[in-house]
């Protein structure tokens, strides 16, 4: 830093003869200092502090990190500059499109520049920078996507993103469509006019076969993944290549919805409604708000897409954002399976009159037996992992606890035999249970999980192959011929089954949460549309009341209806995404004193108890919700920010939590 060329006679510092001063997002996590920060530049990094290079910069007495957002001439403030430290690189990691969108989403969601900028950009890995870079892929040929032709805009679409339009849809899947190889299709496309594409999924299995896709039409060199699970040096690598413009197509999980993409021509999103796609550190943004932001900012294409519909998609459609990509209903029934609720006729409930009670009655039996006779596998979802995940007193029905922690008690599979009960959350054996209640010492099953539902399945077909897919151990595929398949939801592996078995409905439609139906419906048409039509024999037993809206939508299969539906239901009672809501999360005396002084826009709803975990350690906590008009969405955005400011500059000693549109209300 002290060499003779950058300081005076005096021993001081001379500033750079050019833009002297730059302006430097500090990693500062304190809101009330959410801004940048000028700084000058020393003649001797003049070459080498660039806009988005990294730099170290004192702040507030010690030495921080920092991106430099740009070199300007002069500085408003109108007292003394400090010097710019060091430049940790000149590589411009911080790309403007990429400065300008995390702005916008860290405006949206009442957080700060420097935590969305964590998640942005990732960490820098030295060797790897200095590694020589790579070649720009070629522009590959345009795919002929003769798969669209069975959508009626489909072909429009690709028209849209090879002229470099941007076209906002939501692409409706078929059952049984070959989505990665579509999704393929329109990168493609895109990448063929010269744009980039941007393609976020929920898990590592779908990055690998989108992936698979991708480079199948566009070559390996034009494709790369990014995704958590890679290593910090891959992963850096991937991200410089991207960054670099050497790659035209991107496929991660909703990490790579902030990858600096060059000349972005698309973004799309696959089933949006998984909660995957929610970030679970602050500001909490979720991927379909960046690729939104993404899209009207770039001036991008933006595709959602996906077998079933949330609520969000539809407010998009019908407030005339994006426009619907959908087969028509002869396309429709000729691609879907059959699929039967329990109680649809009366003939079913005369052959087996205890179908209601049964956990798997005998229309299930019947569908799996039939595509076993085909040498066809069977899916059998269960909603639950484990052996039996929840326990009660045998004689009054109380939840079982933990004596330690007060954690819900569960038995593990023991060399195929059920073990002892233990605590699922500190894990403790409980080897001497005494039900507070009644004083009873015998257990009983509430809920049963994937691994007693495959022993089961074993002992009713014999000789039959059971595999278990979730938790842990994941299947990527099974093989097409006849086997029993018990997954959780989300684990399905990929393959065309004969039949699929949709167990234990209540577990998934009774749940406290908002999104219980939306959710059900969207886990079970993933598993269905892996079914093979009803031309072929293909079954789909879903083991609920046929009466049920959702079952209904399912038996249609009609997303886009039971989406509306959904959305009506909301905007009656004023619930999102009708209306924009936050969270705010903290001790009771701290909401308190935020409800009484804070000038919150809207209307404030509680607050209320969170259930806290014993052994989370954290104290009692409570949230009050804030609700308004989404024109107003903004407005509530800054009024949060503004409050998280004042008690950040009053240094206040509580902690509290501000998630804007939160995934689970």
């Amino acid at each position: 830093m002290s060499s003779a060329g950058t300081r005076s006679r005096r021993g001081q510092r001379v500033a750079a003869a050019t833009r002297p001063v730059a302006r430097v997002w500090v990693d500062v996590a304190l809101a009330h200092l959410d801004r940048p920060f000028d700084y000058q530049v020393p003649a001797d990094l003049d070459g080498e502090v660039v806009a988005g290079c990294r730099v170290r910069v004192r702040f507030a007495g010690r030495l921080v990190d920092g991106f430099v957002d740009e070199r300007v001439a002069t500085s408003e403030h109108p007292g003394r500059l400090g010097w710019i430290e060091r430049a940790v690189s000149a590589e411009p990691a911080l790309s403007s499109q990429v400065s300008i969108l995390a702005r916008a989403v860290a405006d949206r969601c009442a957080g700060t520049m420097s935590d969305v900028l964590r998640l942005a950009v990732p960490p820098r890995h030295a060797r790897v920078e200095a590694e020589p870079a790579r070649a720009a892929s070629a522009r590959p040929d345009r795919p002929e996507a003769t798969g669209w032709q069975r959508y009626p805009r489909g072909e429009a679409f690709l028209g849209a993103l090879h002229d470099g339009r941007a076209a906002h849809a939501c692409w409706q899947a078929l059952p049984g469509e070959d989505w990665p190889t579509r999704l393929a299709e329109a990168a493609v496309t895109a990448a063929a006019s010269g744009r980039g594409a941007l393609l976020v999924v929920p898990d590592y299995r779908d990055c690998a076969r989108v992936r698979a896709a991708c480079a199948a039409l566009a070559g390996d060199d034009a494709v790369v993944t990014l995704a958590a699970d890679l290593g910090p040096a891959e992963r850096y690598r991937r991200w410089l290549a991207v960054r670099r413009g050497a790659v035209r197509i991107v496929v991660g999980t909703r990490a790579a919805a902030f990858a600096p993409v060059a000349g972005l021509g698309l973004a799309v999103l696959w089933d949006d409604g998984d909660d995957l796609h929610a970030e679970p550190r602050a500001p909490y943004p979720h991927a379909r708000l960046v690729l939104g932001q993404r899209g009207a900012s770039e001036g991008a294409a933006l595709l959602m897409a996906g077998f079933a519909r949330s609520a969000e998609t539809q407010l998009s459609v019908e407030s005339g954002w994006t426009h619907e990509i959908t087969a028509n209903r002869e396309a429709v029934r000729a691609a879907a399976p059959r699929v039967t609720a329990i109680g649809e006729d009366d003939r079913q409930l005369a052959r087996d009159p205890t179908a209601r009670a049964a956990r798997l009655p005998a229309v299930a039996f019947e569908a799996a037996r039939a595509a076993l006779g085909r040498d066809e596998p069977v899916l059998i979802q269960v909603p639950r992992r484990g052996y039996v995940p929840a326990l009660a007193c045998a004689r009054c029905r109380t939840p079982a606890r933990c004596r330690r922690c007060a954690g819900p008690l569960a038995l593990a599979s023991r060399g195929g035999a059920a073990g002892s009960p233990s605590c699922r959350w500190c894990g403790a054996a409980e080897g001497g249970y005494r039900c507070a209640a009644c004083g009873s010492r015998r257990l009983r099953a509430v809920a049963v999980g994937a691994g007693r539902t495959a022993e089961e399945l074993g002992r009713a077909f014999p000789g039959v192959t059971v595999r278990t897919s979730g938790g842990g151990a994941v299947l990527d595929a099974v093989p097409g011929r006849a086997a029993l398949v018990v997954a959780t939801p989300g684990a399905e592996p990929a393959g065309h089954y004969g039949a699929a078995l949709l167990l234990d409905a209540a577990a998934l439609l009774a749940r406290p949460d908002l999104r219980a139906a939306e959710e059900a419906l969207r886990r079970w048409m993933t598993a269905a549309a892996m079914v093979r039509p009803a031309a072929d024999g293909g079954r789909v037993i879903v083991v609920a009341d046929s009466g049920l809206a959702t079952v209904q939508a399912l038996v249609r299969w009609d997303p886009a209806g039971h989406a509306a539906a959904e959305l009506a239901a909301r905007r009656e009672v004023g619930l999102p995404p009708a209306t924009r809501m936050a969270a705010v999360d903290g001790p009771p005396a701290v909401l308190a004193g935020i409800a009484e002084t804070a000038d919150l826009p809207g209307e404030l709803l509680g607050p209320v108890p969170l259930p806290v975990r014993g052994d989370a350690g954290d104290g009692e906590w409570e949230r009050l919700l804030v609700r308004v008009d989404r024109a107003e969405g903004m407005a509530l955005a800054t009024a949060l920010a503004d409050l998280q400011a004042r008690r950040s500059a009053r240094k206040e000693p509580d902690a509290v939590r501000v998630a804007l549109d939160p995934v689970s209300v």
